[in-house]
């Protein structure tokens, strides 16, 4: 694994799931990020999908003890330099351009980029990327796809991510090419939107205790 991604592995293996977070309300981050962290889920991965993001990012590093923040959906240069810029612990793209890659090269923070073909795996992994997404899981032929590339992709581990759930997780964790998952079912929007956090807490109790691959 080449510099670019030092570190990100002992960050993922924290825990079975890493919440994907799409928050609207930078009032909701803290507590939510608490609940997350007291549940058991510390890797958090805060999607650059909204415009109060950024903050977000910024209260949650500053604010929650033992949360490790990174950002998602980094599309380009732009929003992989911000990533760096807030600090973040690492940053996730749902796929892998040229020019972001390029960009990955001279920005500290590792990346996580995403693959869905094994192509996609090899090309990555000639740039140094062992450590790859897989989006969107379900949608792209989920645990038993993963399974397959174990005998001629060894050397890539994965973070499916995209249709992730609760009932279908342990499928994906059992496999010894996945490191984590991603998903968000513990942290519905509902429960947000009613600053439901103990709930959310008990949802990520439960799904910190999902056992992984040794």
């Amino acid at each position: 694994m080449q510099e670019r991604q030092k570190g990100l592995a002992a960050v993922l293996q924290q825990a079975p799931v890493v919440p994907v977070l799409v928050i609207e309300n930078v009032a909701d981050a803290v507590p939510l990020a608490k609940a997350l962290v007291e549940g058991g889920l510390p890797v958090l991965e805060i999607t650059l999908r909204t415009r109060a993001a950024p903050d977000c990012i910024r209260a949650i590093k500053a604010e929650v003890k033992n949360a490790i923040v990174g950002s998602g959906t980094v599309l380009d240069a732009a929003s992989l330099k911000l990533s760096a810029e807030l600090g973040c612990a690492f940053a996730v793209s749902p796929g892998a351009t040229p020019a972001l890659l390029a960009a990955a090269q001279s920005i500290a923070t590792p990346l996580l980029p995403a693959s869905r073909s094994p192509s996609e795996t090899m090309m990555l992994l000639e740039q140094g990327y062992a450590l790859q997404k897989f989006f969107p899981a379900e949608q792209s032929g989920g645990a038993p796809y993963l399974a397959a590339l174990i005998s001629p992709l060894p050397q890539v581990r994965f973070c499916p991510t995209g249709g992730i759930t609760a009932d279908n997780a342990a499928s994906y964790l059992k496999l010894t090419n996945v490191i984590t998952v991603g998903g968000s079912w513990m942290a519905p929007k509902t429960m947000i939107a009613g600053q439901d956090w103990a709930g959310i807490t008990r949802l990520a109790a439960s799904a910190s205790h999902l056992e992984q691959a040794a």
